[in-house]
C-alpha cells in the first residue's frame, strides 16, 4: 500500500471501510447509510517521514441482495513530513456488487495534489472454476483469479457471520478492485467477543436507535499481499480495525500501515431508505 494512497479497502469494514450469498442475506441484513468518518494521526513508529495527517472518510452504502449493493465511497487526506512538505490525496470510488455475490463492478479515481494520479475501471465475474476480471484501465486486459475469491460485500457478510457463530476467525482471499485493479489479497480476520453494552467511547452520530438494538463485535482485518503465507509471524500490509454491527455499520476505525497509524472518528451517520427487500 503506498502511503500517499491510503486507498481503504471497504470491506468493512468499517467499512473496511461492503454481497452475499441468497441464503446468507436471509440471516445477515445490511443498513444502507451515510457514514463520515474524520482520520488523525494516532501513532507515527519512526521512518515513515509522516508528521501530520487529517483528512474524511465518506462512505455511502446503498441497495440489498435483491437490487444488488452499491458503494459510493471518497477519501481525502492531507499528509505533512516534517521537513515542511505535505501531499493530498482524492481518492474517488464506485463500486457495485450483485446479491448472489457473482457480479461486481468498480471505478475509481485517485488525485495526488490535485493531479489524477490512477483511474481504474473493471468488472469482474465468479464462475465456478475461477474469478475473472475484465479491465478497461488503467490498462485494457484480463485476468483470473481463484474461485474461492470474495468480493467486498460478500467479505463482509461472512464476517458478520462468523461473529453471530461465535467464530474468532476468517481467512479469504478477497478481490476489491482497488490499485491497478490486478491483485487480490489474502485476508485474515480476527473477530473478539459480542459486545454487551454500548462502549464509553460512543460517539453521538452512533447513538441511534438503529443501532442499540444490534449486536456489535471488535473485529481486525489484517491485508496481505496474495501468496504470502498466513502466519502469526508473516506482517501484514496494513491492518483495519473497527467495532462492527450486525447491520454493517462500523465505528472507531484504526488503520495500521506498519510505520504510522490512523484513527477515524464517526462524525455523522444517517440511515437511507431500504431496498426492495426490506421495504
Amino acid at each position: 500500500m503506498q502511503t500517499t494512497t491510503f486507498s481503504l479497502r471497504v470491506a468493512p469494514v468499517a467499512l473496511a471501510l461492503a454481497a452475499a450469498t441468497v441464503p446468507a442475506a436471509a440471516n445477515v441484513r445490511l443498513a444502507p447509510h451515510r457514514a463520515v468518518y474524520e482520520l488523525a494521526l494516532s501513532e507515527n513508529r519512526g521512518g515513515s517521514g509522516v508528521d501530520q495527517v487529517r483528512g474524511r472518510i465518506v462512505y455511502e452504502f446503498k441497495g440489498d441482495a435483491c437490487d444488488g449493493y452499491a458503494l459510493t465511497f471518497r477519501q481525502v487526506t492531507e499528509i505533512a513530513s516534517g521537513e515542511g512538505q505535505s501531499n493530498r490525496s482524492d481518492l474517488r470510488s464506485e463500486t457495485w456488487e450483485d446479491g448472489a455475490g457473482k457480479s461486481f463492478r468498480f471505478s475509481a479515481k485517485n488525485f495526488l495534489n490535485d493531479e489524477l494520479n490512477r483511474d481504474t475501471d473493471g468488472k469482474a465475474e465468479k464462475g465456478a472454476e475461477a474469478v475473472k476480471v475484465l479491465l478497461k484501465k488503467p490498462k485494457a486486459g484480463e485476468s483470473a483469479f481463484e474461485a474461492g475469491t470474495l468480493f467486498p460485500t460478500e467479505h463482509l457478510v461472512k464476517i458478520i457471520e462468523s461473529a453471530q457463530r461465535s467464530d474468532t476467525l476468517l481467512a479469504a482471499p478477497v478481490y476489491d478492485g482497488s490499485e491497478a485493479g490486478d491483485k487480490t489479497y489474502d485476508t485474515l480476520t480476527v473477530i473478539g467477543k459480542k459486545a454487551d453494552t454500548p462502549p464509553p467511547s460512543l460517539e453521538e452520530p452512533a447513538k441511534k436507535p438503529e443501532l442499540e438494538k444490534q449486536d456489535y463485535w471488535p473485529v481486525a482485518v489484517s491485508y496481505f499481499e496474495r501468496g504470502k503465507k498466513l502466519t502469526g509471524e508473516q506482517t501484514p500490509d496494513y491492518q483495519m480495525s473497527f467495532d462492527l454491527y450486525a447491520n454493517g455499520v462500523s465505528r472507531d476505525l484504526r488503520i495500521n500501515y506498519g510505520s504510522f497509524v490512523l484513527t477515524g472518528a464517526l462524525k455523522e451517520l444517517e440511515f437511507l431508505k431500504p431496498g426492495k427487500c426490506e421495504r
